[in-house]
């Protein structure tokens, strides 16, 4: 039967036989014939059958197909053919072939060396402390390789630094550390290949020069990204490396390659998580989080108001966190060891709500079996937070406003005022100045409440908040439902930015919880956070987004002005005509022309 025989780096020959139709090699698991080969493509090249004879192609755009010493993209296969791709060579033969005694020996102890191999990487991957990580490895290679000396060197930007010096005995060589290289290193770094130069050499790597009978170098590569080098030496003319020390050392170090990348994320993560908690506590006001003008502003209009008794009102989207303004306003104040008592006028149906603020006596009302205290009483001595006020019915805004000027409740079905001592917070989504135009709020109510005002801006004004909000909610939820997801795509950061978040920081909240329960990899992706190019805004030309201004503009000034165009040209400075045409254009396209 047709078969391949295999001669892997550091081991005997395994012989594959080719009975399919197409039989494909590659580094990847789902190839015919699979091997442990860094060299190679996942998919490196496939052996296909005509019925009549073999022939081998190349698959792998970078791959490498050399048949007989030559190199080729494609060839008819004959028996003997020498093929070598990767760091493994390979027979053709299109007859059985028995496999010796030595053969099987040589096997045994391939599979031997690459257990060993195999132990040493799971060994490592548990590491994380780097420099007990580049200790153990350089160990390990000179264990496997039968090395006097190792010395594990590192790219640092643009300079080489050796960070490990070792010798057989797992003794630090500290004396000998320098930051000069030699010719080995320079030849192999500029290559991106193993060097290995026989004789006696003088290194000057290190401080105190000494002679080496060979040195072996193996470049450290990520991704065809240089992370550094392995440089070994022998000393001992009987202990010279054995010839398959460079292919079993450049297996081992595309293996420590990835350990090492792997080391230095976790070790720059960690870093990272370290610079976000320095950097969130420089922008965090209590339990809110902003480093935007925009919020540093608030935070010191907060910081002025909050040890007075002072009404405010806090205005803002849907989201935006005017409840933990107030926390924090009761929190900064004298009031702070009273109770914060919270209610939202918008949850509670209108025939509930008075009594839930002001309470009510036994019997008042179908249901009251008893006396109950209101959110007046309870905040007694501390702070009410009114959130969503322009949702109160008119008819409770004047008992509102009765029990803000008087300090006193009268509870429903009772007519005995009680003395209150609190403070009002008020917070609302709505524009109230648009309600009392409308008769929809009470002027001389929104004048008590509206003191000093504290607007919040919405999340997408806030600039790089976005992703510091994003970064220190991902930590909080990766704690809380004990995911391993480590951080955003780039292209997720895009995503975020771009978005307009409606729902401002609670729609956030929600969008990550999500992303970070049902995740299975360590970057969340832009699909992952409900974020995909359907629902990010369209990018306008320069010439639209110029027309869109002016469209908004102009409506707007025209509102000002109650619809009168005349006015409206000479604030703008325009021809009346001007005006005329864009009524017309907006009739055009459906708009109502207003009253002149």
């Amino acid at each position: 039967m047709p078969s391949l025989r295999v001669f892997l780096p550091g081991q005997g020959p395994k012989v594959f036989h080719i009975f399919k139709k197409v039989t494909s090699i590659g580094q990847s698991q789902e190839n015919d014939i699979s091997l442990p080969d860094p060299l190679l493509g996942d998919a490196h090249a496939h052996i296909q059958s005509d019925g009549v004879g073999f022939e081998i192609t190349s698959i792998d755009k970078y791959g490498d197909l050399h048949v007989n010493g030559k190199r080729r993209k494609k060839h008819r296969l004959a028996h003997q053919d020498k093929l070598r791709m990767g760091a493994c060579d390979f027979l053709f033969s299109l007859y059985d072939e028995v496999v010796t005694d030595d053969e099987a020996a040589n096997t045994i102890e391939a599979l031997n060396f690459y257990r060993k191999l195999h132990d040493f990487s799971g060994q490592l991957m548990g590491k994380y402390d780097l420099p007990d990580l580049l200790n153990s490895l350089m160990d390990a290679v000179i264990q496997i390789t039968n090395a006097d000396k190792g010395f594990l060197i590192l790219l640092e930007g643009n300079e080489l630094r050796v960070k490990v010096a070792r010798n057989l005995r797992r003794e630090n060589l500290a004396d000998s550390l320098a930051e000069r290289a030699d010719q080995a290193i320079d030849l192999c770094i500029s290559t991106r290949k193993p060097v290995t130069v026989p004789g006696s050499i003088t290194s000057t790597m290190l401080t105190g020069a000494f002679s080496l009978r060979q040195v072996l170098c193996v470049p450290l590569l990520e991704r065809g990204n240089l992370l550094g080098v392995i440089y070994l030496g022998n000393d001992k003319v009987g202990h010279l490396f054995e010839p398959d020390a460079v292919e079993v050392l450049t297996i081992f170090s595309s293996q420590a390659s990835l350990i090492i990348r792997n080391a230095l994320l976790v070790n720059e993560l960690q870093l990272d998580n370290k610079l976000l908690s320095e950097r969130l506590e420089q922008m965090r006001y209590g339990d809110i989080i902003g480093s935007c003008v925009a919020m540093q502003e608030v935070f010191k209009k907060v910081t002025k108001i909050a040890t007075t008794d002072i009404s405010v009102l806090i205005t803002g989207e849907t989201g935006t966190g005017k409840e933990l303004i107030a926390r924090e306003v009761h929190r900064r104040s004298n009031r702070q060891k009273g109770p914060f008592v919270t209610i939202n006028c918008g949850a509670i149906p209108e025939n509930l709500l008075e009594s839930e603020l002001f309470g009510h006596v036994r019997g008042s009302f179908t249901g009251a079996v008893a006396n109950k205290a209101g959110k007046f009483q309870a905040a007694d001595g501390g702070t009410l937070f009114l959130d969503e006020i322009g949702e109160m019915p008119m008819t409770l805004q004047v008992k509102i406003l009765r029990a803000l000027q008087e300090r006193v409740v009268v509870r429903v079905g009772d007519n005995r005022a009680e003395p209150v001592d609190i403070r009002v917070i008020t917070a609302t989504h709505r524009d109230l100045e648009a309600d009392i135009k409308a008769g929809r709020f009470r002027e001389d109510l929104f004048y008590r409440l509206n003191v000093v005002n504290v607007h919040l801006p919405p999340l997408r004004e806030r600039g790089e908040d976005i992703m510091v909000i994003a970064n220190y909610l991902r930590t909080r939820f990766v704690q809380e439902y004990t995911s391993t997801v480590k951080g955003f795509s780039p292209n997720a950061v895009i995503a975020m930015r771009k978005f307009p978040w409606p729902g401002n920081i609670r729609q956030l909240e929600n969008h990550l919880k999500k992303a970070i329960v049902l995740a299975d990899k360590a970057l969340l992706g832009p699909e992952d956070l409900g974020l995909t190019a359907d629902v990010l805004p369209a990018i306008l030309s320069l010439a639209e987004a110029k027309d869109d201004f002016q469209r908004k503009y102009i409506n707007d000034v025209l509102e000002l002005n109650s619809g009168n165009r005349t006015k409206t040209a000479r604030d703008l400075g325009v021809d009346p005509r001007t005006i005329f045409r864009h009524l017309e254009k907006e009739d055009g396209d459906g708009g109502a022309e207003p009253t002149a």
